[in-house]
């Protein structure tokens, strides 16, 4: 029962008082059925000790142990050696805190503790009283759970990682079990018991990662944020993020989590990647709202997140929402440009990197300068404008870092090699190509030929420019560099050996790479070898290459059909087998086999209607029979929807100059376009002499006609690029 002289007398002598009722309590009042030892044993010894050392300088501890008391009205032995363990722990005694903690039979009370807390709940949940007095104190329960607790902390400092997390499980399996749907708000506020959790929820999860149980600590960490533990905003938001950042570095991936935790209309994430950007998601926007501080770290592995899930536009969204004080003006622009042009938007990365490196912000930011300068050498209208963002980060890299300045000379080569294509003269295209060298070789000097996006545009600048044993040779570094183990060094090797007409080393090498590569990675390996076995003679050959490509995809599409994450997969395999059926088709058209080109045909339109490529192939089909003006009509629709589509123009001019009622003009304005697009184009080269000689202009059409040999006598059977 409870005694009522203990709470009504204040002062320093009742305090004595009490001390010595608690040692009382130790040596007379505890029964040998609770397993207490004899007074001068040496727990009690030591308890006695521990206490009479601590009382001048620690009463709150006492008045603590008083509090078990009051409705006991004594100390039984697991809360004597609990507050004898906490005093060792406290001292930095860890071994002999850990012997004293080794001693309370936690199994024998945990049944009592249960009880204790549900008839908590019950109590403060109806704010009543009217129950059966609970067989312990709230305050012992707080003393010996924080016992286990101090139990799993000595064990973690010796090392001992899996004790110490199954330590620390039995705080919250007694806790859940008597509590199953969750703390009651302020459970436990009057004493440790809400401090001791919390610490055990969080420590939980680490005590499994140190222990080399992953799995365990995923679950930990769900078990942390899927129950009610009455955490405080900060702690819940630490837990998340560890979580997180557990789920994207681990290493391994893990079973999402049970649905059952899952409301009807909610999010399940399906990969760790997925739970990872939930979390630091739900704690953006917590942060936004000002629930939590600001962290930069958060942004930092949501970012790295969401770029290799391919979620750009969703990294895009959490940057624009981001309040001006979280963020950086200059910074802002720079990640939004770099989502921008992740995501294929190339015109708004590149308005965001003016503005970000106008005279207003920042226009000396070099990693803004190279990324406009790439953006415009891949576009043939800006590639002016690239050489300048690459020139004015080379100034301002001057006596700086090596490594970036070889990708400014990098991105400065890419502008001037796009900038070739342009040139009006022979004389100031050949000036340009050589400078576009000179700036790649610097790169590779600067970059100690280690960067495979040197080597891999040394090679083709050199193979454009002819220049096939260089090129050949870059070729090699390449796919060395990359481990052989990427399609696209094999492909340019590959390409390389074509233009050297080499098409039997060639072909070795796709099906060298094809026996490498995984199944779904073989469709542009396929192709290609289909191509070459064209350029030998072996039409069957290359017609059941491509009939195998085409049975692999659908295949695929067949097995992909249900992913909706798959979505660009999808789009380049149906562009994939759209490209294979045009190329069967053309087959068809030189071997005069209408039917078959007309099968061929509608089974790509059945894929788009309205591809440029599509439209070409029809039209190839017309003017083969002769019908000449349903071959233009053809030319022309490709060309409404790409107005860039190279075949397309030069088709045009070939029909035009046919049916002989436009003037040789037009005819050289559309080969004149193709070859601004495609410099070595031999067809257009080609027709462009034959319009030349029918002028009598011979001098211009020699030239023309030299230059288409030139090329065919080394031009691939594919794009070096």
């Amino acid at each position: 029962m409870e005694n009522d002289n203990w709470v009504n007398k204040p002062g320093k002598a009742q305090k004595s008082l009490k001390l010595r009722k608690m040692m009382k309590c130790l040596g007379e009042q505890l029964q040998i059925g609770d397993m207490v030892p004899l007074p001068d044993s040496p727990v009690t010894k030591d308890y006695r000790a521990s206490v009479c050392s601590s009382r001048a300088g620690d009463t709150g501890n006492i008045e603590e142990a008083e509090s078990s008391l009051r409705k006991s009205g004594a100390l039984n032995y697991e809360e004597a050696r609990a507050l004898l363990g906490r005093y060792e722990y406290q001292k930095g005694n860890i071994e002999a805190a850990l012997h004293v903690f080794e001693g309370i039979d936690v199994a024998s009370v945990t049944t009592k503790m249960k009880v204790t807390l549900a008839k908590r709940a019950r109590i403060q949940k109806r704010h009543s009283q009217k129950y059966d007095t609970p067989p312990m104190s709230i305050h012992a329960v707080s003393l010996l759970l924080e016992a286990v607790f101090l139990k799993a902390k000595s064990l973690q400092a010796l090392g001992r990682f899996k004790e110490a997390a199954q330590s620390c499980t039995v705080i919250l399996d007694i806790v859940e079990s008597s509590l199953p749907e969750g703390l009651p708000e302020n459970f436990g506020a009057d004493c440790k018991l809400q401090e001791t959790l919390s610490n055990a929820v969080e420590l939980l999860p680490q005590l499994w990662i140190l222990a080399d149980a992953p799995k365990e600590a995923i679950m930990s960490y769900r078990r942390a944020l899927l129950r009610q533990w009455n955490l405080d905003v900060q702690t819940n938001a630490k837990i998340k993020k560890e979580f997180a950042i557990f789920l994207l570095y681990s290493g391994n991936e893990y079973n999402p989590p049970s649905l059952r935790f899952q409301m009807d209309s909610s999010f399940v994430p399906r990969t760790n990647i997925e739970e990872a950007i939930l979390l630091l998601m739900i704690l953006l926007r917590k942060v936004t709202l000002q629930i939590i501080e600001w962290d930069p770290s958060i942004f930092d592995h949501l970012s790295y997140a969401l770029s290799i899930s391919g979620g750009l536009w969703a990294l895009a969204n959490q940057v624009e929402e981001l309040l001006p004080r979280n963020i950086d003006l200059c910074e802002r622009h720079h990640i939004l440009a770099l989502c921008y042009y992740g995501e294929g938007d190339n015109f708004t990365a590149l308005n965001l990197l003016r503005k970000l490196l106008s005279s207003a912000e920042d226009p000396t930011c070099v990693p803004g300068l190279l990324l406009a300068s790439r953006i415009c050498g891949e576009n043939l209208e800006c590639a002016e404008d690239g050489i300048n963002f690459a020139r004015r980060a080379i100034e301002s890299l001057q006596g700086r870092c090596n490594h970036l300045m070889g990708v400014a000379n990098y991105v400065l080569g890419l502008s001037l090699s796009a900038q070739s294509r342009t040139a009006m003269t022979d004389s100031e295209r050949v000036r340009m190509q050589s400078e576009t060298l000179q700036s790649l070789e610097s790169a590779g000097r600067l970059t100690k030929m280690n960067d495979s996006n040197v080597i891999y545009h040394l090679c083709v600048e050199n193979a454009e420019q002819r220049k096939l044993d260089t090129a050949l040779h870059y070729a090699r570094c390449f796919v060395e560099l990359e481990g052989e183990s990427t399609l696209k060094g094999w492909m340019l090797l590959a390409r390389v050996l074509s233009a050297q007409k080499k098409f039997p080393e060639a072909e070795t090498i796709i099906d060298a790479a094809v026996d490498q590569s995984g199944k779904w990675d073989q469709g542009a390996l396929l192709r290609t070898k289909a191509k070459l076995q064209i350029a030998q003679g072996k039409v069957k050959n290359a017609i059941g290459t491509y009939v195998q490509l085409l049975a692999d995809l659908q295949i695929q599409r067949k097995s992909f059909g249900l992913e909706e994450n798959l979505k660009k997969e999808k789009d380049f395999n149906r562009t994939m087998e759209m490209e294979t059926w045009h190329d069967l088709a053309f087959i068809y058209i030189k071997s005069s086999q209408w039917q078959d080109a007309e099968f061929c045909i509608s089974k790509s339109e059945a894929i788009s209607c309205y591809s440029a490529s599509r439209l070409y192939i029809a039209g190839l089909l017309h003017q083969s029979k002769g019908l000449h003006k349903a071959a233009l009509t053809d030319y022309t629709n490709a060309l409404a929807v790409d107005p860039s589509h190279v075949p397309s123009l030069i088709s045009t001019a070939v029909v035009l100059r046919q049916l002989g009622n436009h003037s040789p003009a037009t005819l050289i304005s559309y080969l004149r376009g193709a070859l601004r697009l495609d410099w070595m184009n031999v067809a257009a080269w080609h027709n462009l002499g034959l319009i030349y000689k029918e002028e009598g202009s011979a001098m211009e059409a020699a030239e023309c006609f030299e230059t288409a040999w030139f090329l065919e006598e080394s031009e691939p059977i594919e794009p070096f690029k």
